[in-house]
């Protein structure tokens, strides 16, 4: 039978929408394919993975090491996190690391389950909380170092080959260190929270140990540092522990509900400097911004405050503004001081050894912050005048665009992102042939001899990683030795998973609609062709 003019252009109308409504979202034209940066952000979690590796392990390079931590001093160590391109394994920037990844999770998880990748995510964390519970070994004893600094900056190994000290130091009631009691506490909490629906069990866990923690830094107080000497020339505790000590309140009254942590953040705002410190970063040691942006986020959603609770949080919020204002500059600019500089290409510039840290804290900072303010119908008080959210997210994103490659160098500081990124970063396993190809012991002086002077690109691509970035003039010497802006460290990238999901969840949202309107175009041209008809 023969298809009529009308028969043929309904045909055409079906097959063009069935078509069109058939198309996955895909990346904005023109834009950054911010799910690919998320898909690598959790393949380098499992490149700095110490311990017996999984069975589904993805980062093929990589083999088993430490597996006699703790031995020496008769418990189990084996597990956690390399903090940066080296061995030892650092209770502080650890932590921290985790907090920030439960963070992102409690903020974005919805758009992580969306991009396929929730299942990493909680792998990622739970890696790093299933060595916290074995560091944990008495209410009041907490493991927080395994290696030694000194020894393994001398050597140049793969992990798997490792033959410097691993001695494991830890803080107890004679050497206290509430900066690590209460960083390990507010990871743990964070963590309990991200855990709480899909492992109970676990979850509760996990807060028992954050609350054992938190006491436990809050009675024996003292700075970490102090206490294992070896942490003093790479992660000294420069702003004190009452940072830490605010911070884990937030998050244990974020995971309970208990008024008791409200108060403690109240009764010891001034003391500890919640209220006190207008301050212009946010990083592994100084938690204040962080502080005071959770602390905003707790007043902004109103629940059963006090009148006292509510005044001392607006005080909270007053520098959680100035925080941000500074990164906006939009505070005053009679000191040089309010607001953070910039790059002539525009990125955050806070100072020179691994400035990325302090641009990928604020990146996340602004972005959790517009949503508050979203929620709210809020603006930010700035010196110079109000900030809609909008705003806040926009100057966030040209951070995350500037790290993923939109930037004077045309260089992505996402390893492994596009097609111009770092290719010597300051990397032990990556910078030396993968055990797996190679079983040969390399020892210490061997190490740097055949594979750190090399100038060749790393033989094993350390994908996911955030090095340590541009200088001040955007410039970046792509170098295994200028490890300031060539190593990359655990809470370089663990922000970013966030921010990340935001940006691809918005960039969908808009490619949704552009389609939606090419059909409607569509429809409405094959319509007008059969009326002509």
């Amino acid at each position: 039978m023969m298809e009529t003019h009308g028969e043929k252009i309904t045909r055409l109308i079906s097959f063009s929408l069935l078509y069109l409504f058939s198309m996955q979202p895909i990346l904005a034209r023109g834009g950054l394919d911010y799910r690919d940066a998320l898909t690598k952000s959790f393949l380098y979690f499992e490149a700095q993975r110490s311990g017996h590796l999984p069975y589904n392990q993805r980062v093929m390079w990589r083999g088993h090491s430490g597996l006699t931590d703790g031995l020496e001093q008769g418990v189990d160590l084996v597990g956690g996190y390399y903090d940066a391109g080296d061995h030892v394994k650092f209770g502080l920037p650890m932590a921290f690391t985790i907090t920030m990844l439960s963070w992102s999770i409690l903020e974005y998880g919805a758009e992580v389950k969306n991009m396929g990748e929730y299942g990493h995510a909680l792998e990622a964390i739970k890696w790093g909380t299933d060595y916290f519970i074995k560091a944990h070994t008495q209410p009041n004893e907490l493991w927080v170092q395994v290696g030694d600094g000194d020894a393994d900056h001398y050597c140049w190994q793969r992990p798997e080959d490792m033959t410097t000290s691993r001695h494991a130091y830890k803080i107890d009631t004679e050497n206290p260190g509430s900066e690590v009691a209460a960083e390990t506490a507010a990871a743990m909490a964070a963590a309990s929270i991200v855990f709480k629906q899909s492992d109970p069990h676990y979850s509760h866990l996990l807060l028992h140990h954050a609350q054992q923690l938190f006491d436990f830094g809050d009675k024996w107080r003292g700075k970490y540092d102090k206490s294992v000497r070896a942490v003093k020339s790479y992660y000294p505790s420069v702003s004190g522990y009452g940072d830490e000590l605010l911070w884990a309140a937030l998050w244990l009254h974020w995971a309970t509900g208990s008024d008791r942590y409200v108060e403690y953040l109240v009764e010891n705002a001034d003391e500890f400097g919640g209220t006190g410190w207008a301050v212009s970063e946010f990083s592994w040691d100084i938690k204040y911004a962080g502080v005071q942006v959770l602390a905003s986020k707790l007043l902004m959603e109103g629940g059963n405050l006090t009148k006292n609770q509510t005044r001392k949080l607006e005080e909270f919020k007053s520098k959680a503004e100035h925080y941000l204002c500074s990164c906006l500059g939009k505070n005053k600019d009679d000191k040089d001081d309010n607001n953070v500089r910039r790059t002539p290409g525009g990125l955050l510039f806070v100072r020179q050894w691994n400035n990325l840290q302090y641009v990928v804290g604020a990146t996340f900072l602004l972005t959790a912050y517009s949503d508050y303010l979203s929620r709210s119908n809020q603006q930010l008080r700035c010196p110079t005048g109000n900030v809609p959210a909008e705003e806040l997210f926009s100057f966030a994103k040209s951070q995350a665009d500037y790290i993923l490659g939109s930037n004077p160098e045309g260089m992505s500081y996402l390893v492994g992102f596009g097609h111009k990124f770092p290719k010597q970063v300051h990397h032990r396993a990556a910078s030396t042939v993968a055990f797996k190809e190679d079983k040969g012991f390399i020892g210490c002086i061997q190490g740097f001899d055949v594979w750190y002077i090399r100038r060749k690109g790393n033989p094993n691509v350390l994908i996911g990683a955030i090095v340590g970035g541009p200088n001040a003039n955007d410039a970046f010497d792509d170098r295994r030795g200028n490890y300031m802006q060539t190593e990359a460290c655990t809470y370089n990238t663990a922000p970013m998973v966030g921010v990340f999901s935001k940006l691809y969840h918005l960039e969908q949202k808009k490619e949704e609609r552009h389609q939606l309107k090419q059909q409607e175009q569509l429809f409405e041209g094959l319509q007008g062709q059969r009326s002509w008809m």
